[in-house]
């Protein structure tokens, strides 16, 4: 019985941990395109909403939904000011790839290499693509796990409530 116990308190501490709606972005060290690292705690957009998507090159629904958000994005600023940060968890092995997508889908967006996976694992991601609406104070305020066709319409909803000063419901 003493197991137990302490097995449910160990799973509780751990699950307050880990972030979540309402929390800060958590500290992890991810690269810019050109290798420069950068701490994720510096992740800012002037007081307005920012959208922070987990991907990698291998990923299928991943790459159609920054291809989705991409066909709107320039409106979606206009609009919200909201800034787009594309972290990208492909391994030292395979990261090369992804300037090679970049620029081949032509995203503008902000894109990190996150290759130790260490801000995935501050951020809770288990599977990609996971979408995160972060509010203009730096709180995780809305997440999305998975991507199917119409999802970006919810995401950009969400976006112009926040920019709103709305608060979201999931």
């Amino acid at each position: 019985m003493k197991k137990i116990a302490v097995l449910f308190l160990l799973f509780g501490l751990f699950a307050f941990s880990l972030p979540g709606e309402g929390d800060k972005i958590p500290t992890a060290t991810v690269k810019k395109l050109d290798g420069t690292k950068i701490n994720s705690s510096t992740f800012n957009n002037n007081g307005k909403p920012m959208i922070i998507s987990f991907w990698a090159t291998w990923c299928k629904p991943c790459k159609k939904e920054l291809d989705a958000i991409a066909e709107n994005y320039d409106t979606w600023t206009k609009e919200t000011g909201v800034k787009l940060i594309a972290i990208s968890i492909d391994d030292a092995r395979s990261s090369g790839k992804v300037v090679t997508d970049v620029k081949l889908k032509g995203w503008e967006y902000e894109v990190y290499l996150d290759e130790n996976q260490d801000f995935k694992r501050a951020m809770n991601v288990n599977n990609v693509p996971h979408t995160f609406l972060v509010d203009g104070t730096g709180h995780i305020v809305w997440s999305h796990n998975s991507y199917t066709e119409g999802d970006e319409e919810k995401l950009y909803e969400n976006v112009k409530k926040l920019a709103a000063g709305e608060k979201l419901s999931h």
